[in-house]
């Protein structure tokens, strides 16, 4: 029996290479329900139908049922505020809000998520988890093959929905850090810097920076968001005028490039406090295992702590302002309780809303603002990357994501950091820390100059880099602390 009243032949055949949750083809039967089969047809229909008026619905057919990457692209329009002759909304609520859209078609915002039946996403993303990945969760666990000329994230006038022109990103493997044990050690450890009740320099995400590989296009900002909500349209006006800027805006001081140092790392210690290496030793390799749990996840509501800590073992979740029991997919903020909680963190809350998305793809971490409200993120790796000072903090406005921390990036600094000393390698602790407010930002730019003093704020402690320090440390043999009030 047809889930819809009529469902043409070319329709079946491409549901019929549907993949399953268990990877194989076909429509999935108990493993999916009616709901979710109503759905993939409906997306399935309305792809048909948009290729049929442009010859390629045969290119398509191939592609599926031969499984190869060699086919042509397979593309549709990049917005559809032309072909539906309707004003698209700019961003992911308004679409919730606009109540235009409510039918099977697809339809796309202008930031290239489609609709369908209610349901929003990526193109591409849609037909790679339809027809060969149904575990696929987000854009950034895929990259495009070289010869595809419309892929998503060359942002053409038209996308590629062919499903083999795009591959699933491996995460790299980190090549062991080589290690010594030391034989001349500190006879004091330098304490671990710690920006907390420092005032930390400000900046925007920047429209300038061009993204770090070819599959993760992070979303330059609509305009400043002031720490209210509100939409400087004039700054939105000049940053359009001006074009990208050659320089990072937002910077309340210059910025130092990179190479940049942690203070009290190695650049900054002179030669009596380091730990020399002693070469002669024999080198053991320590290797980097992914944990269970990638992140841990605490609230923080200005300088207390609220509710329990949340263990994040999917590769995507959310953290949002609403009141669902969590699940390993979702950290719901909104049931948390706390007797000292002020009127100022009460309303801050009321906005969080949909809060951010965190992503673990491919040894990378990405934080996308799903929010009405910007959030704000003080990541000493993302700001290693830009070449700010380590304790900036950025806004990221909604609808805009950014890379706020990579593995690869942290091996190699680990392993240059091993050559420098235990301290060298202890202070990078703090990199495996990231800090990220809601609503409210904090800085040098305004009122609020540390994170506690924000009204809502998480921390993530990333256990994979942290467990390799770990064991990094323990190799190099932990130096002789003398006792004292401080220790």
């Amino acid at each position: 029996m047809s889930i819809l009243p009529f469902t043409p032949p070319v329709v079946k055949r491409l549901l019929g290479w549907k993949k399953s949750a268990g990877g194989t083809a076909g429509a999935g039967g108990g493993e999916q329900n009616g709901q979710e089969e109503k759905w993939c047809e409906k997306a399935v229909k309305s792809l048909v139908k948009k290729l049929k008026k442009t010859g390629q619905l045969d290119e398509l057919e191939k592609a599926i049922t031969t499984q190869n990457c060699n086919t042509k692209c397979v593309t549709i329009p990049s917005t559809c505020s032309e072909i539906w002759g309707l004003s698209t909304p700019n961003t992911i609520d308004q679409w919730d809000t606009a109540g235009l859209y409510n039918f099977s078609e697809q339809t796309r915002s202008l930031d290239g998520r489609l609709q369908v039946s209610h349901r929003k996403g990526l193109p591409h993303v849609i037909y790679c988890r339809l027809w060969r990945w149904p575990d696929l969760h987000s854009h950034h666990e895929l990259k495009a093959i070289e010869n595809c000329e419309y892929a998503f994230n060359l942002k053409k006038d038209e996308v590629c929905v062919n499903p083999y022109h795009y591959q699933r990103v491996e995460t790299p493997v980190l090549p062991p850090v080589l290690v010594p044990r030391h034989t001349e050690i500190l006879t004091e450890l330098p304490p671990l810097d710690d920006y907390t009740h420092s005032i930390p320099e400000n900046t925007n995400f920047p429209a300038g920076i061009e993204p770090q590989s070819n599959y993760i296009p992070e979303t330059p900002p609509p305009g400043y968001i002031s720490e209210d909500g509100e939409t400087s349209d004039q700054q939105l006006n000049q940053s359009m005028d001006t074009g990208t800027p050659s320089t990072t805006p937002g910077c309340s001081q210059p910025c130092p490039a990179w190479p940049w140092t942690l203070p009290g790392s190695p650049a900054e210690l002179s030669p009596s406090t380091l730990s020399p290496v002693n070469h002669s030793l024999d080198l053991q390799p320590v290797t980097y295992s992914e944990p269970a749990f990638w992140c841990s996840i605490a609230y923080y509501e200005l300088n207390q702590r609220v509710g329990e800590t949340f263990h994040a073992s999917q590769p995507s979740l959310t953290v949002d302002g609403f009141t669902d029991p969590s699940n390993s997919e979702r950290f719901c903020l909104g049931l948390l309780s706390n007797v000292n909680r002020n009127a100022t963190v009460e309303m801050t809350r009321r906005h969080i809303g949909r809060g951010v998305r965190l992503y673990y793809i491919g040894g990378e971490v990405f934080a996308e603002c799903l929010s009405d409200s910007a959030i704000f993120v003080q990541s000493p790796n993302c700001n290693q990357r830009y070449g700010w000072h380590p304790a900036t903090v950025c806004k990221i406005p909604p609808g805009c994501n950014l890379k706020i921390f990579n593995n690869q990036e942290f091996a190699a600094l680990l392993a240059q950091s091993v050559n420098q000393g235990f301290e060298a390698v202890y202070q990078l602790t703090r990199m495996c820390t990231i800090r990220m407010s809601f609503v409210k930002g904090w800085g040098a730019e305004y009122r609020r100059q540390t994170v506690t003093s924000t009204p809502c704020w998480i921390e993530l402690h990333l256990n994979g880099p942290l467990q390799w320090l770990d064991k990094v440390l323990t190799q190099m043999g932990s130096p002789s602390v003398r006792c004292s009030s401080m220790s």
